[in-house]
């Protein structure tokens, strides 16, 4: 291949060809380094006593979900006094302890609460809080609060970190170690490697040359068949090494599209009724990948609508409704399939809400609050202390965190997915106990 062919090939595929990424693959991040040094090699260390092919599941409940009216701190008078109007009444919430107790939409969550299969974990947070959705989800999703120079998610970099799926003989990538459920790709997965993908419709995540001409089509179809077929040359040749980086982007693209639609077709339906929200969508369809083998250790799902300014009342009671039943009808399909065991699923949201209620009937933008982790193997209880409402404790009316969202995120690495915790965090974190 001359390199006239070569750049003509790569330009014709640059206009084309990376429209599959509209069906939801997004592209390996290989422009820059991870600013912790990370061992590319080495495989997970297994836990004694917890099986292999473990499975994290995260749900992020976008927009700042309002904690104080999930875990709701019903023994401090202070919560009552900032919120006369949406200050949920002690008897219809669910109780967990002796201060604190659920949403009574949250129902079903008890449930698996009382199985000992719920852990909630408490004023979780992170030092100089930053207000703003964008920031906020940023840091979280990064796990990286100090640094303003965001390259690669926590997810992404334990996925560039343990490397599941490789082949030790061929060093063989796995795309498929993470899977976003939806068109874009959240940057907790993102990786040096490309090793995430994201789609929304099974049936559409493909290649496809989107032209109604049957000449260019067949042409652009070529085009992508070289592409998949190109043996790299001299690399340090630059137009050699942007071709051979497309070139692995469209293998990539090509191999997990068939991985999943040939998942899909082995998996049976489904034998859970899930509700017709969303998220019971998304998690449908984690559960029936996970049924049909797929070899992908992070699954990730997304729900929005927390932004509660104004009426927050029926708004966070349809959400919270909406999140309850998604997770019991997904755990419900798990336990069927005999999978349960092998599946930890957490929720976050980027901030918690203002302790006082506004003029709207809403809250604002605030900083600590609960999140869940649930499944099988899990630790059920509360973990940390609810934090203080007191007037003198709280930060310009804010709540003040009890526990680093990084201390979850250790548990989760280590405790979990059998990864040392601190070159993907960038520190040492204490654990905590649920798992």
């Amino acid at each position: 291949m001359n390199d006239e062919i070569q750049m003509s090939t790569r330009r014709e595929f640059v206009r084309k060809s990376l429209l599959f990424l509209a069906a939801g693959y997004s592209a390996p991040f290989f422009l820059t380094r991870t600013v912790w040094a990370l061992d590319k090699t080495a495989p997970a260390t297994r836990i004694l006593g917890i099986p292999d092919g473990r499975i994290l599941v995260v749900i992020q409940m976008g927009g700042g979900n309002d904690g104080l009216n999930t875990v709701v701190p019903y023994a401090m008078d202070e919560y009552y006094r900032a919120r006369p109007q949406l200050g949920l009444g002690k008897e219809k919430l669910l109780k967990l302890t002796d201060t604190v107790g659920l949403h009574e939409n949250l129902a079903k969550l008890k449930d698996i609460y009382d199985r000992g299969q719920l852990a909630v974990v408490q004023g979780v947070g992170y030092p100089n809080p930053d207000r703003s959705h964008f920031r906020s989800m940023e840091i979280w999703q990064t796990a990286d609060p100090e640094s303003h120079t965001v390259t690669y998610g926590w997810l992404g970099r334990y996925l560039d970190n343990t490397c599941p799926g490789c082949d030790p003989k061929r060093n063989k990538l796995n795309p498929l170690g993470g899977v976003n459920i939806g068109g874009w790709m959240p940057p907790a997965l993102k990786s040096e490697r490309g090793l995430s993908i994201a789609l929304d419709n099974p049936d559409s995540f493909r290649w496809v040359p989107l032209t109604t001409d049957s000449r260019e089509a067949k042409q652009t179809t070529g085009t992508f068949e070289k592409l998949n077929t190109f043996v790299a040359g001299n690399l340090k040749d630059p137009q050699m090494a942007k071709l051979d980086f497309l070139s692995r982007v469209a293998l990539d693209a090509d191999t997990s599209s068939d991985k999943v639609r040939a998942v899909l077709a082995k998996a049976r339906r489904n034998e859970t009724t899930y509700p017709t929200t969303g998220l019971a969508r998304q998690l449908q369809l984690v559960a029936r990948l996970i049924a049909g083998g797929i070899d992908t250790r992070i699954f990730y799902v997304s729900m929005g609508g927390f932004d509660t300014h104004a009426n927050q009342a029926p708004t966070q009671d349809r959400l919270l409704t909406e999140l309850a039943e998604a997770v019991t009808a997904f755990q419900a399909d798990l336990q069927k399939q005999g999978n349960a065991g092998r599946v930890l699923t957490v929720t976050f949201s980027e901030f918690g809400r203002r302790v006082a209620e506004n003029a709207s009937g809403g809250t604002d933008h605030g900083t600590a609050a609960p999140l869940f982790i649930c499944g099988p193997a899990v630790r059920g209880g509360v973990y940390a202390a609810h934090p203080s409402l007191k007037p003198g404790d709280l930060d310009h009316g804010d709540l003040k965190f009890s526990t680093d969202f990084r201390q979850v995120y250790a548990t989760i690495l280590e405790n979990w997915l059998g990864a040392q915790s601190a070159p993907i965090l960038g520190g040492e974190f204490k654990k905590l106990k649920f798992v």
